[in-house]
């Protein structure tokens, strides 16, 4: 059963707000441009400060720990009407966590409390964006308004390792202060975008004593649940590929440069995958895509284990390609799926499942890199991702295609 739909605020015929659109996609762009860069810049302090692979894996877990426990409440003051406000939040603590990295990078614990920050930051913009991009469209939008939303996403992720690749041009490790001072430019834009996003108008918002959708109910809601885990999977995949692609490229003494430019066909692959999207939805139906974009993932993943530049730059795309896909599928699937009344709850679900695995799956990938390597990570994703496409078409079937209204 599907939810019913509720018309945003549209200011123009074609179905669009791009008063709100246009600094919203600014916004997510630069979000993940801190996010490409600051990240692989810690992955490579942590390997100028000699840190051993655990010690990277609960670094990389301390991005999400956080958000675990807050990022349900953020969801509910999505729901009251601010969402913008989300934003405004997270921009400011991003802004300050890249700051704090660029001047005290020193010790395991400084890299791991400032990752805190920055993910919390992120957590509150991810959920954040998500809702604005509902409000700046009209229903039969929506899913083009996905797609622009993932777009913006990929250029950011595009952008950021571009920069790495420049920056570390000619060493096997990237220096990281330029990387860092980066990250805080990138923050500051972000949040001047941030503040120019218009908030919900008071007259437009839910009462703050009116009831929510409680979450046991909303997580009974048909096909909501599996969609959650197949976020949780496949954002997790793409979050390890950044963290551990630099120490692959370190153990096979490739250049940095690569790995920034392997980072860079990866975004690009997903944002001409992200731009065909709502035209594969509609063609070949949400089950179908999932599926077979999950699988495709799933195999590039398994690629890397060849020992070949030009076979990994060839996994790359197709990661990009496959995941690409994935990823806005299970997001759009979230929307499709929640209650008008509870889909900032519903995100910040699907937020705090991502964060749960990539709380869990370092740990467990920093336990698989002491014993078989860094590519046994890889090789963990491409088991997951397979399972989770499989696993998929035993759920409840999710609409095949969004229907659009003239």
């Amino acid at each position: 059963m599907q939810a019913p739909t509720e018309q945003p605020h549209v200011t123009d015929d074609r179905g669009f707000d791009w008063r709100l659109l246009a600094p919203l996609i600014g916004h997510v762009i630069f979000t993940h441009i801190v996010i490409a860069v600051v990240r692989v810049a810690t992955s490579y302090r942590s390997v100028e400060l000699e840190l051993n692979v655990v010690w990277l894996g609960a670094i990389s877990a301390a991005f999400a720990i956080l958000p675990v426990f807050v990022a349900l409440k953020v969801g509910r003051f999505i729901d009251r009407g601010y969402d913008a406000h989300a934003a405004w939040i997270g921009g400011i603590m991003m802004l300050a966590a890249c700051v704090c990295l660029w001047l005290w990078p020193i010790a395991a614990w400084h890299l791991l409390f400032f990752t805190v920050l920055l993910g919390t930051g992120h957590m509150f913009l991810m959920a954040s964006q998500q809702m604005l991009t509902l409000r700046c469209a009209s229903p039969h939008k929506r899913e083009a308004a996905f797609g622009y939303f993932m777009v913006a996403i990929s250029i950011g992720q595009g952008l950021g390792p571009l920069i790495v690749g420049l920056i570390g041009r000619g060493t096997t490790v990237a220096p990281t202060g330029p990387l860092f001072a980066i990250g805080i430019g990138s923050a500051a834009i972000c949040l001047a975008f941030a503040l120019a996003l218009r908030p919900r108008p008071p007259t437009g918002r839910p009462t703050d004593q009116g009831p929510l959708m409680p979450v046991k109910a909303l997580l009974r809601v048909p096909g909501l649940l599996p969609i959650l885990i197949a976020s949780v999977v496949t954002v997790t995949a793409s979050d390890l590929l950044i963290i551990y692609l630099p120490l692959l490229g370190a153990e096979r003494h490739i250049d940095a440069s690569h790995i920034g430019f392997l980072l860079l066909v990866k975004s690009v692959a997903a944002l001409i995958a992200r731009a065909f999207y709502s035209r594969l939805i509609y063609a070949v139906g949400r089950r179908p895509l999932t599926l077979s974009s999950a699988l495709v993932a799933a195999s590039a993943f398994a690629l890397l284990a060849v020992p070949s530049l030009p076979v990994m730059y060839l996994a790359a795309v197709t990661v990009g390609l496959g995941l690409g896909i994935a990823s806005t599928l299970t997001l759009s699937g979230v929307a499709e799926y929640s209650p008008p009344q509870a889909r900032g709850t519903a995100m910040s679900l699907r937020i705090t499942g991502n964060r749960i695995g990539l709380v869990l799956m370092p740990f467990v990938a920093g336990v698989v890199a002491a014993g078989t390597g860094v590519l046994g990570i890889f090789i963990l994703n491409a088991l997951t991702l397979a399972t989770c496409a499989v696993a998929l078409q035993r759920g409840p079937r999710p609409p095949d295609k969004p229907t659009p209204t003239a």
